[in-house]
């Protein structure tokens, strides 16, 4: 039996270390943000150009201390986009291209945001 537990201390070793690991990073951030396709450090440089911080308070953009559409922190635990959809990757990069075919009734503008920029706002917000 001795033998035996000591064959198995680096596989505990082993399991331990990977447990440890999955409890210091957030894979599922880290997904989501690899589904989105996008790039956060572009996204950031996006949100700066489209100027999305007028009427948002976005994590690490500066901007005027105004709310007119929601703070864009921790979108990725939210379960809705914009209370009508889903919280998908997919989902998000729609929104933020096209909100006014998601919900013609929604302040949000349709600012002409590309489709790559759309995924890479994604990425960035998902990254928050």
């Amino acid at each position: 039996m001795r033998l035996r537990r000591q064959r198995d201390r680096p596989r505990v070793a082993l399991l331990a270390g990977a447990l440890a690991l999955t409890c210091c990073t957030n894979p599922t951030r880290d997904a989501v943000v690899m589904q989105t396709g996008g790039n956060a450090a572009r996204g950031h440089r996006a949100i700066v150009r489209y100027g999305c911080s007028a009427c948002h308070s976005i994590p690490g953009v500066s901007g005027p201390d105004v709310l007119v559409g929601p703070r864009l922190d921790h979108v990725v635990r939210q379960a809705y986009i914009a209370g009508v959809l889903a919280n998908t990757p997919d989902n998000l990069i729609r929104w933020i291209e096209h909100p006014t075919r998601v919900d013609p009734l929604t302040a949000m503008p349709d600012l002409g945001v590309t489709e790559a920029d759309a995924r890479d706002i994604a990425a960035y917000l998902y990254s928050r």
